[in-house]
């Protein structure tokens, strides 16, 4: 079950990339010539920062590496402040699927790069629940965490 659990994760991250890739436009992105373990430092700093809580950092390397895929040092970090999720997700429970916020950081080379989609673009996914306010919030924030972590 484990194997499948990670065959599975796998198929989803490509399935993502590839999904994501159609819609570029729609993803901020920052490169970085910090080594993966100072930018991962600088993201996880960078988000608490801002005020928000990591609350999970996942490891995808292993799971991609148990497939037998070569990768360098792969994660997705989750964050969120706490009582948002859980306010947004009462009020909104259609929204589940992009809480909370994740940034994904690879090593590419000897640069590392931190991608994820614009919280703005939940604006023209959902825009009958009317939280531009918060959605704009969310990718101001993003920059600025990922500002941080390229000019680091």
């Amino acid at each position: 079950m484990n194997s499948y659990r990670k065959i599975l994760i796998s198929f989803f991250i490509v399935t993502l990339t590839i999904s994501l890739s159609a819609i570029a436009d729609d993803l901020i992105m920052r490169r970085t010539k910090a080594s993966f373990p100072e930018a991962m430092n600088t993201l996880q700093t960078a988000i608490t920062e801002e005020g928000f809580k990591v609350t999970r950092v996942q490891r995808v390397d292993v799971g991609l590496a148990a497939s037998g895929y070569k990768t360098a040092e792969y994660r997705i970090v989750f964050f969120m402040k706490e009582k948002t999720v859980h306010d947004i997700v009462k009020r909104q429970p259609e929204l589940i699927p992009f809480l909370p916020l994740k940034i994904t950081i690879f090593a590419e080379g000897d640069e590392t790069i931190l991608v994820t989609l614009n919280p703005a673009k939940l604006n023209e996914f959902f825009p009958k629940i009317k939280m531009n306010k918060e959605f704009s919030e969310w990718e101001n924030a993003v920059n600025r965490i990922l500002d941080k972590v390229q000019s680091e």
